[in-house]
C-alpha cells in the first residue's frame, strides 16, 4: 500500500526538524519522498501559527491540495502549531483533510496515516504530554546532506505577551543530554558536518528537568568528532549567561554568529511584552560576545506596532539596529494571536502605522546589511559547500562561519567540502566569491 509522501513545511527551523522526523517515520513504513504533491499518495502540511498570515497561508494551500484528493485519492494530513491550536475545527473548514495531529504526537503519525488510508476514517491526535514525542526515530536526510538541525528542547515557560508558542508547543521540556549527543553522533556518522541546536529558548536548557546546563551541553557537542561547525537558535537574552559567552572564546567550531531576538529597542515596550530584560542588558551581551569573539555577527527579530508603541518607542528600535548593526533581521507587524495577553490590550496600533514603520525599519536594515556585506569584498573566507546554487547550475553555494551565503564557480563537485574563497562582489543578501 505505501507509495510516495510529500511534506510542505511552514515556519521555523523546529518545524523543519519535525518534518524531517515525519519523513523518517514514513520511510520506515515504506514510503518514498515525493518531489511534489502531484505525485504523492500522502501529503502532510506542517503548520505555523506564530502570525495570522501564516495561518491564512495554510488554508490557501489546503484549498489547492484538494484536487489531489480527487485525482488520486491522496491522504491529506495537517500537523504542527495550527493543528494544535484549531484541532478538529480544521475538519469543518477543510472536510477533505483526513488527519489532524498536534505538536506532541509526531510518533503517532504512522498509526494515524494507516488508519486513515486503511479504514477511511478521520483521525486526530491532539493530546499534549509532559514529554513530547517529537524525538522518535531518525530524521530523513537527503543524500549528501552536510547540515542538520537537532532539537534539544521544546515548549516555553516565558509567556511573552504576544506569543502563542507556549499554547501550541506546551511547557518547556529539555531532552536528556545523552539522547541529544547520541543523535549528533549519528548525524556525524552520516556525513553531517554542521549541526544547529534548536529550542524556543536554548539558554534555559536543563534548568527545569534536564541533567546539565546549556553551556555544558554545547561543550560536549563541540567535542564530537566529525562535527566541524556548531550553531544554536533561539536565545532569549534574559537567560544568556557569562558561561555561554565563554564558550565562544573556547571553541573555534562554535560559529561566530548569533541570532539574538531583541523584539524592540524600547524598555517600555520590552516590559509590556514581558521580555524581562532591558535595552542596556541586551547591549551588554553583545559587548561581552564581541570581546571574546571579535568577528562575531548578529541577527535578530523585531515586532513593529506592538500595542502602545509610540513614535519614540519605534525610534529607539531603529537606534538599536544602528548600534548593533545586525547582518540581518526578521521583522514583522504585530499580529494579535488568540489566547495571548497582548490580544486584549486596548491601545492597538493602526495597521497603516504598522506598515509605515515596517517599511522604514526594513529599509534601514537593508542598508546596513549591504554595507556589512560590502565590507567583506577582498577578504578570504572558508565556506562549507551545501551544494549547487538553486539559481545557477554552474555555481555552488555555501556559508561562511558568520552565516553569510557565498556563491562561486567550481570545476568539480565540491559539495560537503570546506573551500577557501575570496569575496569578489556583494549583493543585498549574498556574496560572490572565487576559490583560492
Amino acid at each position: 500500500m505505501p507509495g510516495k509522501a510529500y511534506i510542505h513545511t511552514f515556519g521555523c527551523q523546529m518545524n523543519e526538524y519535525d518534518s524531517a522526523r515525519m519523513m523518517g517515520l514514513l520511510q520506515k513504513m515504506g514510503f518514498d519522498p515525493a518531489g511534489s504533491p502531484e505525485e504523492a499518495d500522502v501529503i502532510i502540511v506542517n503548520t505555523c501559527s506564530v502570525r495570522e498570515k501564516a495561518e491564512q497561508k495554510v488554508y490557501s494551500l489546503l484549498g489547492r491540495l484538494k484536487v489531489h484528493k480527487k485525482r488520486r485519492g491522496a491522504t491529506i494530513a495537517v500537523g504542527g502549531c495550527v493543528a494544535q491550536q484549531l484541532g478538529e475545527k480544521i475538519f469543518e473548514k477543510a472536510p477533505y483533510v483526513d488527519v489532524v495531529f498536534g505538536t506532541h504526537n509526531i510518533d503517532r503519525l504512522p498509526e494515524m496515516i494507516s488508519r486513515a488510508r486503511g479504514e477511511g476514517e478521520r483521525v486526530s491526535g491532539l493530546e499534549m504530554w509532559e514529554r513530547p514525542s517529537t524525538f522518535e526515530g531518525d530524521q530523513y536526510l537527503e543524500e549528501g546532506t552536510v547540515k542538520a538541525y537537532v532539537t534539544i528542547m521544546t515548549g516555553c515557560d516565558n509567556f511573552c505577551a504576544y506569543c502563542i508558542v507556549p499554547l501550541v508547543r506546551g511547557r518547556e521540556y529539555s531532552r536528556p543530554s545523552r539522547e541529544v549527543l547520541d543523535e549528533v553522533r549519528r548525524l556525524a556518522e552520516r556525513g553531517v558536518k554542521e549541526v544547529i541546536l534548536l529550542g524556543q529558548n536554548v539558554n534555559s536548557y536543563g534548568k527545569k528537568n534536564g541533567d546539565c546546563s546549556f553551556p555544558h551541553l554545547l561543550r560536549q557537542v563541540c567535542r564530537i568528532d566529525g562535527i566541524e561547525r556548531v550553531r544554536f537558535v533561539t536565545s532569549h537574552p534574559k537567560d544568556f549567561s557569562d558561561d555561554l559567552v565563554s564558550c565562544f572564546g573556547e571553541f573555534e567550531k562554535l560559529c561566530p554568529h548569533l541570532h539574538l531576538p531583541a523584539q524592540s529597542g524600547s524598555d517600555r515596550i520590552l516590559e509590556r511584552m514581558g521580555r524581562k530584560y532591558t535595552r542596556d542588558h541586551y547591549l551588554s551581551i553583545v559587548e561581552k560576545l564581541r570581546k571574546v569573539r571579535p568577528d562575531i555577527t548578529f541577527s535578530s527579530d523585531f515586532i513593529v506596532g506592538f500595542p502602545g508603541e509610540t513614535d519614540e518607542d519605534f525610534r529607539q528600535t531603529l537606534s538599536l539596529i544602528e548600534e548593533v548593526r545586525y547582518d540581518i533581521s526578521f521583522s514583522f507587524r504585530y499580529s494579535p494571536r488568540p489566547g495571548t495577553r497582548a490580544a486584549g490590550f486596548e491601545d492597538q496600533v493602526p495597521e497603516e502605522v504598522k506598515r509605515e514603520r515596517l517599511i522604514e525599519l526594513q529599509s534601514l536594515q537593508n542598508r546596513i546589511t549591504l554595507e556589512n556585506y560590502r565590507s567583506m569584498v577582498g577578504k578570504k573566507v572558508e565556506v562549507l559547500v551545501e551544494g549547487p546554487s538553486k539559481r545557477d547550475d554552474n555555481k555552488y553555494t555555501g556559508r561562511t562561519p558568520c552565516n553569510k551565503v557565498v556563491n562561486f564557480e567550481a570545476r568539480e563537485d565540491v559539495k560537503g567540502q570546506f573551500i577557501t574563497v575570496e569575496i569578489v562582489d556583494a549583493f543585498s543578501h549574498s556574496l560572490a566569491g572565487r576559490p583560492v
